[in-house]
């Protein structure tokens, strides 16, 4: 398989075991290979960085938040985008997220259409 003919990858940062088993197998069916981290730290810590199409995050995760990472990711690399997943229904924060770079806040639980959507527009702006 060729550079070209891989999955794109997309990184998954969720502190909730469940999402990052569950994810992971949807992308996967919609033709994405997902890493999946623990923590912020973890993903900014790996070689996953260099060659990640897409980063989805949680929003509230321990010790450095969604809202944290993104800061770090635009800091470090602005042209990657970020959509994020939350369970907290809050209109105000994704304003605030998207006003900051993302691409896309969706509620928890996600549809697949509005997945899809979210990476077609992620995609398109890489």
């Amino acid at each position: 398989m060729t550079e070209k003919e891989q999955p794109t990858l997309i990184a998954l940062v969720d502190d909730d075991e469940s999402v990052r088993e569950s994810l992971p197998d949807l992308l996967s069916m919609l033709g994405f290979s997902t890493r999946p981290f623990a923590s912020a730290e973890a993903f900014l810590e790996s070689d996953a960085t260099s060659n990640t199409r897409c980063l989805i995050s949680d929003v509230s995760m321990p010790q450095m938040s969604g809202p944290q990472l993104q800061y770090e990711v635009n800091r470090r690399w602005p042209h990657l985008p970020i959509i994020f997943i939350t369970g907290r229904h809050d209109p105000s924060l994704r304003a605030a997220l998207l006003a900051r770079g993302a691409v896309e806040c969706l509620f928890k639980p996600l549809s697949e259409k509005e997945l899809l959507l979210a990476l077609h527009n992620a995609m398109t702006t890489w």
